[in-house]
């Protein structure tokens, strides 16, 4: 202390006389500074608003009108009676009083950070009526011509930069909200030709980041509450939404999509927010508790999640945005952590994958979804297991797709069967077909029906032409083969388009005699995991598996089962079948509804099939199955159609067999692509 004043004491005098004059003129130009702005502040205002008036009117065809905007305070701005409406449409936004103040540091270096929000009876409507609704403009795109010079040069265009985009809009996101707030009566509202929907928030408060609101869902008929801690300035957001009394539903999704979803708590937490490098890093929990999902393209059924968590973390950076192999997801006992990445540069690559860690195979199985499969439901199994998935897709080369999915197991046994007992078909069973959701018929799967047939009583050439054309390595593979996936895969992205399933034999049995025919979510994933149950453990033999399959799958329309494929069509018993009917039995597998398109009224197989005859026959040649034709037609011109089922004229020039020539042409060249890839071998 005694040497800072000795310090002190050194400087010479006019020093501080200079330093008193500067602070001095300093003070007097902030305050002159301060008194301009206050005398300017509110033909700038105006001018804002004004400026804020055409740009909505130009840009977005909405008319903003405030009846009064004027400064409450220093840094306080009051609105009164705003509205926006929409040119043509009803009225979309109505405030009758807004009141908002900004932190002024921020402001001097040009950012607009909120400080404190008070709104008062406001309305968010939403409105359609017919094909016309108030909140069209959201979707149009703005003119391009407007935005810029038509002599532009792209290549001085900046290029796209994901990291920073993603870093400006959190940042807007978080500065705007206030460090306090309150709000009172503000309605959010849905309505059309059939539905209304409303949001009410009588109350809603932040006071100093700690968030507290009230929401009553159409008026009074259920109650949410929104609760949360708001740290915009440390990046930090949670936010805990839950119902009193009852769950959290939304009407509007089921009534609008179709999708039912309700569920006890939702929470959310924004947990960090920085740079790595020149890539942005987002970290995102949250947690769901005692979840309802019901879709058609999920299930036909209720599917309950109890308890999920997931911990994410999201990397941005110039051309791509990836989710990190160290995000995190539980669902119940099982860990998993999935990883996704899009690449925007050179070109679109789409990556994806999934590691369960292991652990013990019940408490897999106890984990599942309630309702997601319903008949794994009750089974026991012991062991472990542990599951890997890896996908990745070059959008400039889609045929070299790669594709890895493996269970890893260690002493897995099933120790007693669930719901269904996948051990059935080893004996007599009885099956039923579904048409529309409606049982067509019973039909036993055994030696007590007349017309079941057992392998060795079907002509080998029907049998190697259905492996040729289906599943050629059936048995080689435990249920799935990868190679056919990955081209299946290649071929729907190329076509843009469901176009090729990739389902083997194995997958196409239990889908018949276990699974319903909805074309969902969970009966895909059950479909899988019960063929990997089966061919893993081995409970049916291969042999068996192929018998059954062709005595159950549909060859026509209310036609089971070879033994009545080969009667309906050929007036044959199965042993009889020779090479060309083999080959036309075969290629109806994958739609056999219309099986008769493809003869004309004289009983004969139409031109466009000889492709597909000359591309089967020429496999199960090079295969050994049949001795090589010279000709390629491989019997084709020897199938004759019995009498009885000839198409007529009218059928046969119907403008279904036209769309039917032109698929099956088009499923030829897909299949001979397709068997190119299995066989490793160039078909001639």
């Amino acid at each position: 202390m005694d040497t800072l004043t000795s310090y002190f004491k050194k400087v010479p005098k006019r020093y501080y006389r200079v330093s008193a004059i500067v602070v001095a003129a300093l003070a007097v130009l902030l305050t002159v500074l301060i008194v301009v702005v206050i005398n300017k502040r509110e033909p700038l205002l105006k001018g804002a608003i004004q400026k804020a008036k055409e740009k909505a009117a130009k840009d977005y065809q909405l008319d903003l009108n405030i009846d009064s905007a004027y400064f409450s305070g220093l840094r306080e701005v009051t609105f009164k009676n705003v509205k926006v409406v929409p040119q043509g449409a009803d009225q979309l936004l109505s405030i009758q009083l807004l009141t908002v103040s900004v932190k002024i540091f921020p402001l001097i270096s040009g950012k607009v950070k909120i400080a404190d929000l008070e709104l008062a009876n406001a309305s968010l409507s939403f409105i359609k009526k017919d094909s016309i609704s108030n909140y069209d403009f959201i979707f149009k795109e703005k003119d391009s011509t407007k935005e810029k010079d038509s002599t532009e040069n792209d290549a001085d265009k900046k290029p796209l930069n994901l990291a920073k985009i993603a870093d400006r809009m959190v940042h807007q996101v978080l500065y705007k909200i206030p460090d306090n707030m309150q709000l009172r009566n503000f309605e959010v509202s849905y309505n059309d030709d059939s539905l209304h929907q409303a949001l009410t928030i009588p109350q809603a408060d932040i006071d100093d980041g700690h968030l507290k609101s009230t929401i009553l869902v159409n008026q009074n008929q259920a109650t949410w509450y929104l609760n949360g801690d708001l740290k915009p300035g440390k990046n930090e957001l949670f936010f805990q939404l839950f119902a009193k009394e009852r769950k959290v539903e939304f009407p509007l999704l089921e009534k609008k999509y179709g999708l039912k979803l309700n569920f006890d708590t939702l929470e959310a937490h924004l947990k960090k927010v920085k740079w790595k490098g020149e890539d942005f890093q987002i970290n995102v929990g949250g947690r769901v508790g005692n979840l309802l999902l019901k879709h058609r393209r999920i299930a036909s059924n209720d599917v309950i999640i109890p308890n999920a968590l997931i911990d994410a973390e999201i990397l941005i950076g110039k051309n791509y945005i990836e989710l990190e192999k160290s995000s995190e997801v539980q669902l119940a006992k099982i860990t998993a952590h999935p990883y996704a990445k899009l690449s925007l540069a050179p070109h679109k690559t789409y990556a994806l994958g999934l590691n369960i860690s292991e652990l013990n195979a019940q408490d897999a199985f106890d984990s599942f979804p309630i309702g997601l499969f319903e008949s794994l439901e009750g089974i026991k199994v012991s062991g472990k297991m542990k599951y890997d998935f890896g996908f990745f897709l070059d959008s400039k080369k889609p045929d070299s797709v790669k594709l890895h999915s493996s269970i890893q197991e260690n002493g897995f046994k099933i120790i007693s069967y669930g719901k269904t007992n996948f051990s059935k078909i080893n004996s007599q069973f009885t099956y039923t077909p579904y048409e529309n959701g409606k049982p067509v018929r019973n039909i036993i799967i055994g030696i007590d029906n007349p017309n079941y047939t057992p392998i060795e009583q079907i002509s080998p050439l029907l049998r190697n032409a259905v492996l040729t054309a289906e599943d050629p390595s059936f048995f080689q593979h435990e249920g799935f083969e990868e190679k056919s996936i990955r081209a299946s895969i290649a071929t729907n992205f190329k076509e843009k388009a469901f176009k090729r399933g990739g389902s083997t034999i194995s997958m196409q049995l239990v889908k018949n005699v276990f699974l319903d025919r909805e074309k969902t979510l969970a009966r895909k994933l059950e479909e899988m995991l019960i063929v990997w149950l089966i061919e893993h453990n081995k409970i049916v033999s291969k042999e068996r598996m192929f018998e059954v399959y062709l005595n159950v799958i549909e060859w026509g329309r209310n036609v089971y089962g070879i033994s009545e494929a080969s009667h309906h069509y050929f007036l044959k018993r199965p042993a009889e079948l020779d090479l060309g009917e083999s080959i036309f039995l075969a290629s109806i597998v994958p739609s056999p509804k219309n099986g008769l398109y493809r003869f004309n009224e004289y009983g004969g197989l139409k031109p466009f099939l000889t492709g597909y005859f000359r591309l089967i026959g020429t496999l199960m040649a090079n295969e050994g199955y049949t001795a090589r034709d010279s000709t390629r037609s491989y019997g084709f011109y020897s199938v004759s159609l019995r009498n009885a089922v000839l198409p007529t004229a009218t059928v046969t020039d119907s403008t279904s067999t036209d769309n039917g020539r032109e698929d099956l042409e088009r499923e030829i060249k897909e299949a001979e692509k397709l068997l190119q890839d299995l066989f490793g071998k160039e078909i001639n």
